[in-house]
């Protein structure tokens, strides 16, 4: 009796073929909702992290009754402004809200670093005499080991922005209001001493109307549009050195300049990339390569110049930033001047703003905002008076008594 013999057949190259096509198809399928799980995962994380900014704010509150300061620290009246290295025995008010809130977000250990006198430079080699208590100016962050310490709670996950310049990278900023006419608030006297003196000018409480008033402490008792009401703090990308247009900043080209009109630089957008400037408006970190914190978007969050720690709620989210035109003021205009921030991320669509409440929302690109070409200053810029930029700049100030009707 003879047995058959069954031989096994194997996959044919063919059969092998479209076995492999079809994990390719579902891959191809399955990869762009893995990434959009992962960019809602970064965003949830994002959001998190302006929740324990905003809880910081409220406990901060709790115990001196007032806001953190943005502007503050330390002045030495003999010390000059310049050149930089004459600074490092004081930090002339550079300090943004972000150092104050450091005990109240689990950042104790840093705190004391900061306010008490500091033996170590950034390189942990010994320093005679020691770094001042509160440390020195933000110009020498190189030197001074806080100023670059990198927290991951002032960080969004969605933001890749790393390394030099911003060796202290900050997503999330100060709400200043709805006009950056004013960003100094109230001036120093003119002898450098401490004191804090408005001179009598209207100026600054005109303008400054956000939750935050420069060189001044606000409660929330100032806060008469309500704190659900008020957008507190919103998100900012950092800069990644490839003239993104919402995070390096340009001289206004337009005609009337920045002082006028908001929109004086969107003559310098690219028409074929929307979201950069034209190579032909070259910005002021290429003039100026060894200040490149000091021109671009969240590089450093000790600082409270605008361009690092401040937005304001005259443009819409995403949009474009801009400083002035005059040649005369360059070195000064986006660090210490009129500097037109929005806030800006990495998601798509839109950013994260922190209610006054401690509510954080995602405020969308399309949000409404009113007349973007409003001149920023007098006659409308007084408490009470309603913001020109709609939704968007109601949002932005505090006691304008504007009543948030809309859904954002």
């Amino acid at each position: 009796m003879f047995k058959t013999r069954h031989h096994r057949r194997g996959f044919t190259l063919v059969e092998l073929l479209v076995v492999i096509a079809i994990i390719g198809v579902l891959v191809g399928l399955l990869l762009p909702a893995v990434q959009a799980a992962r960019e809602a995962a970064r965003r949830m994380s994002c959001s998190n992290n302006f929740k324990q900014i905003g809880l910081g704010l409220h406990n901060y509150h709790a115990a001196f009754n007032k806001v953190p300061q943005q502007r503050t620290g330390t002045w030495n009246p003999n010390a000059s402004v310049w050149p930089a290295d004459t600074r490092q025995d004081t930090n002339m008010f550079q300090l943004s809200f972000l150092v104050g809130t450091l005990p109240f977000i689990e950042q104790q250990a840093l705190w004391e670093q900061i306010v008490n006198p500091n033996g170590l430079n950034a390189d942990g080699s010994a320093r005679m005499p020691p770094w001042p208590a509160m440390g020195p100016s933000i110009d020498v962050n190189d030197l001074y080991a806080p100023w670059v310490t990198e927290i991951g709670t002032f960080r969004c996950p969605s933001d890749p922005g790393v390394g030099a310049p911003g060796y202290g990278r900050t997503n999330y900023g100060a709400n200043m209001g709805d006009s950056y006419f004013m960003p100094n608030g109230i001036y120093l006297a003119w002898d450098h001493s401490m004191t804090a003196t408005d001179f009598g000018w209207p100026e600054p409480r005109g303008t400054c109307r956000g939750a935050f008033f420069p060189r001044q402490q606000l409660g929330f008792r100032d806060f008469l549009d309500g704190l659900s009401n008020t957008i507190m703090c919103g998100e900012l990308a950092t800069d990644l050195g490839d003239r993104d247009n919402r995070t390096s900043v340009i001289q206004s080209v337009g005609t009337p300049s920045i002082a006028d009109n908001p929109l004086a630089c969107r003559d310098g957008v690219d028409p074929l990339r929307p979201q950069f400037w034209n190579a032909a408006n070259p910005t002021p970190a290429e003039g100026f390569p060894g200040e490149g914190a000091r021109w671009a978007r969240g590089l450093q969050w000790s600082s409270a110049f605008d361009i690092n720690s401040g937005v304001y709620t005259v443009l819409p989210p995403n949009s474009e930033i801009c400083t002035a035109s005059d040649t005369s003021i360059q070195h000064w205009s986006a660090m210490d001047g009129q500097v037109n921030t929005t806030v800006s991320s990495r998601h798509q669509g839109g950013a994260h703003v922190l209610m006054g409440d401690g509510a954080v929302k995602f405020v969308t690109d399309s949000i409404e905002a009113g007349n973007s070409a409003a001149q920023p200053t007098n006659p409308w810029t007084v408490q009470g008076q309603a913001s020109p930029y709609g939704l968007w700049g109601a949002l932005g100030t505090r006691a304008n008594k504007e009543i948030i009707d809309a859904e954002f």
